[in-house]
Order: structure tokens, then sequence, then C-alpha cells
């Protein structure tokens, strides 16, 4: 079968990132919350999963070597934001590294959901954002990323990493590997 079914992703639009002086402050991403707003409403009406995949640590996280403390599960910089929350039928799903496809369900999820495209919002551009839409793409599935949408700490590393997504990552002559296809 194959897949056909779009879902919207939105990635650490936590406290933690979002609020002034907050440990992981990404100024910039409370400008894209009425953007993100805008589509979670859009995909609400249309019917399409809304999934929200958020960072969730220990508080001895060995990320917290290079990154400050953030998204400690049980704090409220763990929280998503009031704006953006999720309602019930919209899933979430808790990460604890860069990728949303290491060690958690999202991969069983979006098979279970049978998406085929994701549209993929939030923060950080160039972390989180990038290294889950090279494991969709990895898996298959087509991945989109809006400008608008989407926020790093820097412009800089903002439109690098969406440079990556829409001139290697998702540009049909460069994009060979699917799912079940094997290199020679």
């Amino acid at each position: 079968m194959e897949k056909k079914q779009k879902a919207l992703m939105i990635v650490n639009m936590l406290r933690d990132f979002i609020e002034p002086d907050a440990p992981m402050e990404v100024s910039s991403g409370r400008k894209i919350i009425d953007n993100i707003a805008g589509e979670i409403t859009y995909a609400r009406q249309k019917g399409r999963p809304v999934i929200y995949l958020i960072d969730a640590h220990d508080k001895d996280e060995p990320e917290f070597d290079l990154w400050p403390a953030h998204a400690v599960r049980g704090t409220p910089g763990a929280e998503i934001i009031e704006a953006l929350a999720p309602i019930p039928g919209d899933h979430v799903v808790e990460k604890n590294s860069y990728s949303g496809f290491y060690h958690t369900e999202l991969d069983s999820l979006l098979e279970d959901l049978e998406v085929g495209e994701l549209l993929i919002c939030g923060v950080m551009t160039n972390v989180g954002i990038l290294y889950t839409a090279v494991g969709a793409i990895m898996r298959g599935i087509g991945v989109v990323v809006p400008e608008t949408c989407s926020a790093a700490m820097t412009e800089q590393d903002h439109l690098f990493a969406l440079r990556q997504i829409n001139e290697v990552l998702t540009n049909p002559a460069t994009r060979r590997w699917k799912k079940g296809d094997e290199e020679s």
C-alpha cells in the first residue's frame, strides 16, 4: 500500500526554547508562532495528523555537556507553549537526541498513520528539524520545511539548514535512497 497521508509535525515549541531568557531561547521562534498556529488549524480542518516532536531529557543527559540543561521531564520548561498546545487526537512523541527517529516511537507512528509527507515546523531548523528531516527522507517520507514556520538561534544556521533540506535532501536529482532500497 502506498502512503499518501500528509501530516504536520511541530518540533520543540517548548517553553525552554521560546520564552524570553529560556535556557535554549530561540528568539525568532516567537515570530513563527502565529504561522504554526495557522498550519495546525489547517491540518486539523483537513483531518491530517498533528504530531508534536519534543525534547524530553533526564537531569543528567549527556547532551548537557554541549547545551544548557533544557526540557527536563517534569519541569515547566519542558511544556509545549500554550499558544500551540495539543488537543485530544494529536500525537506527542518525546525524543532525547537530535533526530526524532532515534530510540522513539516516531517511525512506527508514521507507519501506522500511513504518512507519506511531513510538513515540519518549529525550532531549531539546524538541529532537531534537520536531523529529523534526514531520518524521514531516508525512510522515503517527503519533507517540507517552510521558512516562515521554522527558526534557529541564528539566521545563518536557519538558512544553512533550509539549504541542506531543500537543495540536497529533497532534490530529486540527489535523493537516491528510499525505504526498502539497497545500495549497489
